[in-house]
């Protein structure tokens, strides 16, 4: 007989019909006459109880089944006498795959902490806990793509390995196949990377932006969805070395749309995973109570506030709270800042455009006041930035001088210089770090706990 996901076992109505099941054993228990075990097969945040009568071969079987162990069940599916489940199988015949050693197998059923949990990252997904997270990411995964092709968006793929730095700010894993032992070297005792496999130093990308916009030049409007890398020493409960970027780009556009984008594509997030992942998302709130169900429902249809970051400067000043950070025109905002803003000032999103020029990214376009550029911040609350963008620079020689006094060579973007040179257009996008959001929609206080295998500085396991 086929085995049916218990996630559609336990929405069947029709009771008395056959089924085979697959899942690991999360309890057992023996009663009179009967064992109760319950398992799950990671289709849904629920068990399903198997009750194997006394005296049969199933139950010889199931002397040899401990919690972790891999089964397979026949049986009837049966209305359940008890509370708080509709169903359960009466199993005919049970199959042990794969046992587990009750003394050595790490998820018992008893509480693990989330620190604790990490360390065994191989097995964390089988825990409720996790299977929530994972299931969540899933949905939301599949939504971004449902967003986008619905507006028309084509989904493009950009490399992972690159020469170039995006952000301007350096701080990128090296990719080389050059022997660490007897490096070449070249003028100044450097290493010579003109002999390295593509003749120049590479990199993994930390963002896919650039290439995004000639594609985006030519295709009209376009979206990336992939890995990106950055080699920063950040060890705190927002950062990853190595995370996955959404990053849409629209020819013809402006900073207006872009927020309008921005906007559109959390509310249709937030409605997805609430629509798709609600028990989920019911259980991360009972046991870590960061963000409720309610919360996600306003944020679904609630309107963003749109601020500048001079205005915002100066709800900071007037602000009674004391900051660890400075508060100055000129300076970036921090964490604490951007939550105080969303939590404290307008209890919900916002979005803070009009940045300094000297604290953004240089492909950024300078307003007419020329000390700011068309950015913009996409604030949620308790966790801050979830959305950064911009209109594009489309002015050559703009472009040029903002890529002198950041720093960034243009030898190796002469490519990118070309799609001023030749039919220059209006574009604007934005990047949204997928792990922000799915920490963001779950609740988890640590990023690492959103991601199967989290790499970070000092950490790359499994």
């Amino acid at each position: 007989m086929e085995r049916v996901r218990i996630k559609e076992v336990l929405s069947r109505e029709n009771t008395g019909q056959p089924v085979t099941v697959c899942g690991w054993v999360r309890t057992k228990r023996e009663s009179k006459g009967f064992a109760f075990v319950a398992v799950n097969d990671g289709s849904t945040q629920e068990n399903l109880q198997l009750v194997v009568p006394a005296g049969t071969p199933a139950f010889q079987v199931l002397a040899g089944v401990a919690t972790g162990a891999a089964v397979r069940a026949e049986g009837v599916l049966r209305e359940s006498p008890a509370k708080g489940q509709k169903v359960e199988v009466e199993v005919s015949a049970l199959e042990l795959f794969g046992g587990a050693d009750p003394a050595s197998y790490p998820l018992q059923k008893k509480g693990h902490t989330l620190e604790f949990l990490r360390e065994i990252g191989h097995l964390r997904p089988r825990t409720n806990t996790f299977g929530a997270v994972f299931r969540i990411r899933n949905i939301l995964a599949a939504a971004v793509h449902e967003f986008f092709q619905e507006k028309g968006f084509i989904w493009v793929h950009t490399p992972i390995l690159t020469s170039n730095d995006c952000e301007g700010a350096g701080e990128l894993f090296t990719v080389t196949s050059l022997d660490f032992e007897n490096l070449p070297k070249g003028e100044g005792g450097r290493t010579d990377f003109s002999r390295d496999f593509f003749g120049r130093r590479a990199y993994l990308t930390v963002s896919g932006q650039l290439e995004a916009e000639f594609l985006a030049l030519a295709l009209g409007n376009v979206y990336t969805f992939g890995p990106t890398f950055r080699a920063e020493n950040s060890n705190t409960s927002r950062h990853l070395s190595e995370f996955w970027m959404i990053e849409p780009e629209m020819a013809f556009a402006g900073l207006k749309e872009d927020m309008q984008l921005a906007e559109d594509f959390l509310r249709f997030l937030c409605r997805a995973a609430l629509e798709r992942g609600e028990s989920e998302l019911a259980f991360l709130e009972a046991h870590y109570k960061r963000i409720s169900l309610e919360e996600l429902r306003i944020l679904a249809g609630a309107p963003f506030t749109h601020i500048t970051y001079t205005d915002a400067i100066k709800e900071l000043k007037g602000a009674k709270e004391t900051f660890e950070f400075p508060v100055e025109w000129g300076l970036d905002l921090q964490s604490e800042h951007e939550r105080y803003l969303t939590d404290s000032i307008f209890k919900g999103p916002v979005i803070i455009t009009d940045y300094p020029r000297e604290i953004k990214a240089f492909y950024m376009k300078v307003n007419d006041d020329g000390r700011t550029v068309a950015a913009m911040d996409v604030l949620a609350p308790k966790i801050g930035e979830i959305i950064g963008g911009s209109q594009r620079e489309e002015r050559l020689e703009m472009l040029e001088e903002r890529m002198r006094e950041s720093g960034v060579p243009p030898e190796g973007l002469q490519w990118y210089l070309d799609l001023r040179r030749f039919g220059s257009a209006p574009h604007a996008g934005f990047g949204l770090g997928f792990e922000r959001l799915v920490q963001y929609i779950t609740g988890m206080a640590n990023i690492r706990d959103v991601i199967p295998c989290p790499r970070a500085p000092q950490a790359l396991g499994f």
